[in-house]
């Protein structure tokens, strides 16, 4: 064979090699449409397992309340802070875990009188401590005129002078405009009577000043105040009212007073200066 001949089948082999056809050696191509078919059917199937993983599994967390809950639970005085930050003064007294007991103390008693329910006795023990706490007030006083005035809880209760409500409150001297505003108008409304109630026992019980001298009046005089018996002209028998709220509270106020006597009971200020707040002036 000539040398052209040689030289010329070499040259037909090297352009056989630099256009290959694709033997066993060169890998195949995937198309752009089996590629995106292929992510699609992964990406339905991650969808899949995720919303069957919702339905039938519960995760760790949903048996917690919420965060401020779970704060209140475990670190309260951080809770007071970090959670409560936003809400009123109020708000905050009446998370803590003292507000909270003496709410319960009250709620207590009142059901061991046998006359209201259990809804009526917590909305009547939460108004009565709140009011207590605002105006500087023990509850075993606010419970014990509470009963002395009306022992079966009517709302509308109406006395032959015309007092109303719960705390038997006399309209014709308290409904006026400068306390109606603050305090509310309807008498017959538990909160509103209470409110009102505990209201007018704080300016008999509370330091007044006479003379130039403050002064702090004995339970006696702050109840009969309370009760308009003050010269003992309008209502027979009227100067014995200290005596009964007494007994009541000695009966009745076991979880209130716990263990106290009568006097650490209900002589003393339940909370004074508590909110920051001065008690509106009624004189």
């Amino acid at each position: 064979m000539s040398n052209d001949v040689i030289s010329n089948d070499r040259r037909h082999a090297s352009d056989r090699r630099a256009h290959s056809s694709g033997g066993r050696r060169t890998p195949k191509r995937t198309s752009a449409l089996q590629y995106v078919l292929h992510s699609f059917v992964l990406a339905l199937v991650l969808v899949m397992v995720i919303i069957f993983t919702v339905r039938h599994t519960r995760p760790v967390y949903a048996s917690r309340g919420t965060i401020a809950q779970e704060l209140r639970k475990h670190a309260p005085n951080a809770a007071a802070v970090l959670v409560d930050s936003s809400a009123s003064p109020m708000e905050r007294l009446m998370a803590t875990d003292k507000f909270r007991e003496e709410k319960q103390n009250f709620y207590e008693d009142l059901m061991r009188t046998q006359r209201l329910d259990s809804a009526r006795a917590d909305s009547i023990a939460t108004y009565a401590v709140r009011e207590a706490y605002i105006r500087g007030i023990s509850p075993a006083i606010i419970f014990g005129v509470m009963l002395t005035e009306n022992a079966r809880f009517i709302s509308g209760a109406l006395s032959n002078v015309g007092a109303v409500g719960l705390m038997q409150v006399y309209p014709k001297i308290w409904l006026k405009k400068q306390f109606s505003d603050s305090l509310g108008t309807d008498l017959a409304s538990d909160s509103t009577n209470v409110r009102y109630g505990v209201f007018i026992l704080s300016q008999y019980f509370n330091p007044h000043t006479r003379g130039g001298q403050v002064r702090t009046r004995d339970y006696r005089s702050a109840l009969l105040h309370y009760n308009g018996c003050v010269t003992g002209s309008n209502t027979p028998n009227c100067k014995s009212y200290p005596d009964k709220v007494k007994r009541y509270v000695e009966a009745s106020a076991t979880s209130i007073c716990n263990g106290r006597g009568f006097f650490d009971c209900i002589t003393k200020p339940f909370v004074e200066g508590l909110l920051g707040e001065s008690s509106t002036s009624s004189r």
